[in-house]
């Protein structure tokens, strides 16, 4: 069955097995949860107008997470971020660790964030990461070793 031809039904279930991973991402790239929701908000969207046809669920997993990707490199490049203050924002969290590993993550750079993120809790290679962010291997595999290395120091400075 072709995905146009999907129920609203169908529609509304993928949404909910891939909106945690939609929305961990944008936070990563977005660093806070209104930018997130806008970028969330943004894939959905496009997803439900263009009604892409997949040829599987990896297929598809990587297409959301590119969309991602783009809606958020959008949203931070738009003239009017550029004259707003971003608010103080914590995040909720089950314990103070969290909370602490969270904020010197926050200080790391997008691209080491990004990096992090999709290596760690959506679980891609660097092959799978460097092709979706449009950079090389090695440079996907340089940034995740910084990315650690700076996250590894921030934390025993802590």
């Amino acid at each position: 069955m072709a995905d146009r031809s999907l129920r609203a039904d169908d529609r509304e279930e993928e949404i909910r097995r891939y909106a945690d991973m939609v929305y961990r991402l944008a936070f990563a790239r977005m660093g806070n949860t209104s930018d997130a929701e806008d970028v969330f908000q943004e894939v959905f969207l496009r997803y439900l107008t263009a009604a892409p046809a997949f040829a599987s669920e990896e297929h598809r997993k990587a297409w959301l997470l590119r969309v991602t990707v783009n809606c958020a490199k959008k949203l931070r490049a738009a003239p009017w971020r550029h004259r707003t203050e971003p608010l103080d924002e914590t995040v909720a969290a089950p314990s103070r660790e969290d909370i602490d590993l969270w904020e010197q993550l926050r200080r790391l750079p997008e691209q080491h964030r990004t990096v992090l993120h999709l290596y760690y809790y959506e679980g891609l290679s660097t092959r799978e990461m460097a092709a979706l962010l449009g950079r090389r291997e090695a440079t996907v595999r340089s940034q995740l070793t910084r990315a650690r290395q700076k996250l590894r120091d921030y934390l025993k400075e802590e």
